[in-house]
């Protein structure tokens, strides 16, 4: 999997584009900047945002080409973010040391899911915040991007069960239009939460 992503990303273009998650933008313009942790960040469009407006951001990707066009695109934006290569299973991060976890489209099949989400929860300092955007299960009918196995798409009550812990929770299933890149371009069919430890 990481050649593939590898495979991917390398590519002189940003594949999923340089502008933030519409879902992201909009509800990081509503926080008071602090610390945020962005996990399977990708080329970094997310992460630039966030440093843009003030936030210190920590990001991981296990693609080293997602991770190298990240920090270039940082630098060409004159900010800094802290950005490493590892997988989901080799977060080293302390326990309640974040302000804000915002994942977007990070697709695991249910144990790794259900076990990542959990570690992501015992980061969060308390009262922070826990946002993210998946793809659904009906997403399977569109081809705006992706996973092609059910296996990797959420439901809502999945994301449910996963987060009950938090508090103030709000999860949806929305119907958008995707133009991000070459990749997530189209109607889609996403869940989005945002809760508070």
């Amino acid at each position: 999997m990481k050649e593939q992503w590898n495979a991917r990303y390398n590519s002189t273009n940003y594949i999923y584009g340089i502008e933030p998650n519409s879902f992201f933008a909009e509800s990081l313009l509503k926080l008071n900047p602090g610390k945020v942790l962005l996990p399977g960040e990708g080329e970094g469009r997310n992460a630039i945002y966030a440093a843009q407006n003030s936030w210190e951001v920590h990001a991981f990707d296990y693609s080293n080409v997602a991770c190298e066009k990240a920090l270039r695109l940082a630098n060409k934006n004159n900010v800094n973010i802290s950005y490493s290569v590892h997988d989901t299973n080799q977060i080293n991060f302390a326990e309640n040391s974040f302000d804000l976890i915002a994942v977007f489209y990070l697709h695991l099949i249910t144990h790794e899911r259900i076990e990542f989400h959990n570690h992501l929860i015992k980061l969060l300092k308390p009262k922070g915040v826990f946002l993210a955007e998946y793809f659904s299960k009906e997403q399977l009918n569109n081809n705006s991007g992706g996973p092609r196995k059910l296996e990797l798409l959420y439901s809502k009550s999945d994301i449910f069960n996963d987060f009950k812990r938090l508090s103030k929770v709000k999860i949806e299933e929305v119907k958008t239009y995707l133009d991000e890149g070459d990749w997530h371009k189209g109607q889609a069919e996403v869940v989005r939460i945002i809760g508070n430890k």
